[in-house]
């Protein structure tokens, strides 16, 4: 007859949970049984070329269907070469995602994270179908834009929720948007235009210039809109927080076509301060979060090699791409919107 002692029996039962916590990918401060609901933290960007052979595609989505001329084809290739052959958007926003996954489930919450792309693989679609193809039905949906537009936040939204009608399930979707006030993504920025400066001596510091730039749109289609207002108040509120210095709005990388778009752009800024004889320019790229063509190729080439024509010494911030910062920036802000959700429901039920 075997004796097992109840101090024995606790042992064994911790093993066993140790064991079983060993085998599965929680945080290693996370309740090994929560009763939490496991859901998607869904990170939407607008996409871009693993490689040379997808900008074809990539610019016929980008184009609703409609091949690119062969002179445009070569002209945006070589466009990508210059900056590696690719665009690095894709992997770092699945970066992004992994991180904010992480981040927040060391907060008790329990995320798998997703991304999906406008113009690039994997779809918009491709992902809400993976994300019910894993059994979750509860999706936290982040559009990688701080400010918004129907062109901007506005057609990721449109782009999900015409995805979801495919779909044979429903999923309960929300969106978290407008947050370029948020204190902590103001901090961010304010730390990346901190190490921008340091590229500066002494002397060259107390005659730089700023400029915070965000991606033209066609004005008809900010009309009425947020996004030159978020734009503004996100500018004023990062200057309260950094060394009074000069600084200029202005909008970049314009598409093509007639219509009248957002302005000043770049060029013409950078033209108006060498006037004035205005040598040191930092420009910041306040409405973009990671790196894409439009830092990589626009400012680090085109508005680079523009400014030396005019004898002009043109930086960079860093872009928020994995900062500490920015994730934990966005960790709060999706928690407070689990938060208003919440607030929301019990003000329903009173």
């Amino acid at each position: 007859m075997v004796t097992v002692t109840c101090k024995e029996l606790r042992d064994d039962k911790r093993n066993l949970l140790l064991t079983i916590r060993a085998s599965l990918p929680l945080p290693l401060n996370a309740p090994l049984f929560s009763k939490q609901i496991m859901k998607a933290l869904l990170l939407l960007a607008f996409g871009g070329p693993r490689s040379l052979d997808e900008v074809e595609p990539f610019l016929t989505r980008l184009f609703r269907g409609q091949k690119p001329s062969p002179e445009q084809l070569e002209r945006v290739k070589e466009r990508y070469g210059l900056i590696g052959g690719c665009s690095p958007l894709p992997e770092i926003t699945f970066k992004q995602a992994k991180a904010l996954e992480n981040n927040l489930n060391t907060r008790d919450h329990r995320f798998k994270s997703y991304v999906g792309m406008r113009y690039g693989h994997p779809l918009i679609e491709e992902t809400l179908r993976e994300i019910l193809q894993d059994g979750i039905k509860t999706v936290m949906t982040l559009p990688m834009a701080p400010f918004r537009s129907r062109a901007s936040t506005g057609a990721y939204i449109e782009e999900v929720d015409q995805a979801q009608k495919k779909l044979e399930e429903k999923m309960e979707i929300s969106f978290v948007v407008g947050w370029h006030l948020h204190p902590l993504f103001l901090g961010a920025i304010q730390e990346k235009i901190e190490e921008g400066l340091s590229q500066f001596t002494g002397e060259e510091r107390k005659r730089i210039h700023l400029i915070f730039t965000a991606h033209s749109l066609p004005k008809s289609l900010v009309e009425n809109e947020f996004y030159v207002k978020d734009m503004e108040e996100s500018v004023r509120g990062v200057l309260k927080k950094i060394e009074p210095l000069p600084w200029h709005i202005a909008f970049q990388s314009r598409g093509m076509g007639t219509e009248e778009w957002l302005g000043p752009d770049v060029e013409s800024v950078l033209i108006e301060l060498s006037q004035q004889k205005v040598r040191e320019i930092l420009i910041i790229p306040v409405g973009f979060v990671a790196d894409h063509i439009e830092v990589l190729y626009d400012i680090d080439i085109l508005y680079r090699e523009k400014a030396e024509s005019m004898g002009m010494v043109l930086k960079r911030t860093a872009s928020l791409n994995l900062s500490k910062r920015f994730i934990e920036a966005l960790s709060n802000i999706v928690e407070e919107h689990i938060k208003g959700l919440k607030d929301s429901r019990c003000q329903g039920v009173q």
